[in-house]
C-alpha cells in the first residue's frame, strides 16, 4: 500500500469519508444509540459485529415460512432448509481463500476445533506433541489440553507453547519455525491462531503450513479473528484444516453458526477418523437410511446434525453485502482506516499510550491493541460513557478494530479524541 499522507483533522476525516467507495454499506448496519439518541462510535468488530438491518426481515420470512409449511419447509420453500446451508460454502469461499467443497458451516467454533482435532490430530507414542501460541485465546489453550488429556497425554508434556523473545510483544516467525524444526520428531500438530486475539499479530500461516508439513505434521488454525478480517488464502497455502466464527467481523449474530474448512486432499476419504452423524453422510443416499456411514464427498462430512435453520438466517445478510463489497475494497479500506487509527494515536501529545500491534499492515488485520500505561477498567468505562464501544482486556489494553464494511474515517477521529478527553491530555 502506498504511504499515505493523513491528516489530523475533522475536515480530513470527513473527506475520506465522502470518497470512500464502500460508504453506502454503512446505513446497511444498525448502530446502538446512546441515551441521547447519537450513534455510538462502534468499534468493536473484532468481538460481536453489527446487525445487517435486512437480517430481521429474512428472519422474519422464515418464520413466516415455519408458520405457513411446518415440515414442508424443509423442500417446498423458496430456499428449502434442506439445502440452505450449501449457498454459505461458495459465499464464502472468495472471503477464506478456499474452493466451495471444502467449507462448511456447522456448530460452533471450539465445537468444530474439537470435531478437526478428532481427525487430524492423531498422537502416536513419539509423535504426539501440540504447538500452540502462549497466549492464545483460553479456549483454544483448554481444547488442545482436553485432548492431549483425552489421549492420555500429560499437557505438560504434550503441549508445546510458542512465547515472544525476552521484552518484544510479537512471536518471530523465524523462532516459530525453528521450534518446529528442533521439535520435528515429536509433534503431531501445529495448531495456531491467524491472528492473535490480544496483540492482533497476524501470524505467516502460509510459511508456518509449509513447515508443519516438512516435518510430518498435521496443520490447522484457529481463524475466530482473521475470517473477514485479513487476506486469506487457505486452499493454496495447502493448511489442513482451519475453523473460525462468523460473529466477529461478518456480522452473523452472537454466537451464531460457526464455519471449518477441510482441505480438498482429505475429502472423500472413508478412512480417516471422524466423530459422524447422519447430516454428514452423503446426500444422495441419507434418506435411504443405511446403517454403514457413507461420507458426503466434501467437507459436509464432517457435518453431525441437520442446520440450525434460524440460527443461520442472519449470515444471508451479512454475507451478501460482503460479496457485493468484495474483499479486495473492504481490505485496502482496512488497511487505511487502521494505519489512520495508528496516525492518530501517534500523534496523542503523552507517554502513557503503546501500540502492542504489529506496525507492518501484512502482520495485522483492523485491530489495534492499545496498552495505556497506568491505566485501569475505568478507563474503558470513561470511553463507553462517551460514546465510543471498543473492548477491554486485563490489565490494560484496550482493543479497537475498525471494521471497513460500516466505519468511518470519522469514527476513527471522534474516538481518538474522546480518549484524548478520558485521558485529560
Amino acid at each position: 500500500m502506498q504511504e499515505v499522507q493523513f491528516e489530523d483533522a475533522l475536515d480530513y476525516a470527513r473527506a475520506q469519508d465522502v470518497s470512500d467507495p464502500l460508504a453506502h454499506f454503512r446505513p446497511q448496519f444498525h448502530f446502538p444509540k446512546q441515551a441521547d439518541g447519537t450513534p455510538i462510535i462502534y468499534l468493536c468488530g473484532n468481538s460481536l459485529g453489527l446487525q445487517p438491518r435486512l437480517a430481521q426481515e429474512l428472519m422474519q420470512e422464515e418464520m413466516n415460512v415455519w408458520k405457513e409449511l411446518a415440515v414442508e419447509g424443509h423442500f417446498k420453500a423458496k430456499r428449502p432448509w434442506m439445502t440452505y446451508h450449501e449457498e454459505f460454502s461458495q459465499q464464502l469461499a472468495p472471503i477464506v481463500g478456499a474452493l466451495p467443497q471444502e467449507i462448511t458451516v456447522m456448530n460452533t467454533l471450539s465445537v468444530n476445533l474439537h470435531l478437526m482435532m478428532v481427525s487430524f490430530y492423531r498422537p502416536t507414542k513419539t509423535r504426539y506433541k501440540i504447538v500452540i501460541e502462549g497466549g492464545a485465546f483460553p479456549s483454544d489453550k483448554y481444547a488442545v489440553d482436553s485432548q492431549l488429556r483425552f489421549h492420555g497425554i500429560d499437557p505438560q508434556d504434550g503441549l508445546i507453547q510458542l512465547r515472544p523473545r525476552m521484552g518484544e510483544d510479537h512471536l518471530r516467525t523465524e523462532d516459530i519455525l525453528q521450534t518446529l524444526e528442533r521439535e520435528k520428531d515429536s509433534i503431531a500438530l501445529v495448531m495456531l491462531s491467524g491472528i492473535n486475539y490480544y496483540t492482533g499479530q497476524c501470524f505467516d500461516m502460509q510459511a508456518i503450513t509449509k513447515k508443519g508439513h516438512e516435518i510430518g505434521a498435521m496443520v490447522g488454525f484457529d481463524l475466530a479473528h482473521a475470517a473477514g478480517n485479513v487476506k486469506l488464502q487457505l486452499h493454496d497455502w495447502g493448511m489442513d484444516f482451519a475453523v473460525w466464527c462468523h460473529y466477529k467481523y461478518l456480522n452473523s449474530g452472537p454466537g451464531c453458526i460457526a464455519g471449518a474448512f477441510v482441505h480438498e486432499r482429505h475429502l472423500g476419504r472413508k478412512d480417516i477418523p471422524r466423530f459422524e452423524g447422519w447430516w454428514g453422510h452423503h446426500k444422495e443416499s441419507r434418506f435411504k437410511m443405511p446403517a454403514t456411514f457413507e461420507p458426503a464427498p466434501n467437507a459436509d462430512a464432517w457435518q453431525i446434525s441437520n442446520a440450525p435453520i434460524l440460527a443461520m438466517v442472519p449470515m444471508r445478510a451479512s454475507l451478501a453485502l460482503f460479496n457485493e463489497a468484495g474483499m479486495d475494497r473492504l481490505l485496502a479500506k482496512s488497511k487505511k482506516l487502521t494505519a489512520y487509527l495508528e496516525f492518530l494515536l501517534n500523534q496523542l501529545p503523552t507517554d502513557r499510550i503503546r501500540i502492542l500491534t504489529p506496525k507492518d499492515p501484512k502482520d495485522r488485520g483492523a485491530q489495534l491493541s492499545i496498552q495505556v500505561k497506568g491505566a485501569d477498567r475505568s478507563l474503558f468505562d470513561d470511553l463507553v460513557e462517551n460514546g465510543v464501544i471498543g473492548d477491554w482486556r486485563e490489565p490494560d489494553v484496550i482493543r479497537i478494530s475498525p471494521a471497513p464494511i460500516y466505519n468511518s474515517f470519522e469514527d476513527v477521529y471522534q474516538m481518538v479524541q474522546i480518549l484524548k478527553k478520558c485521558l485529560n491530555i
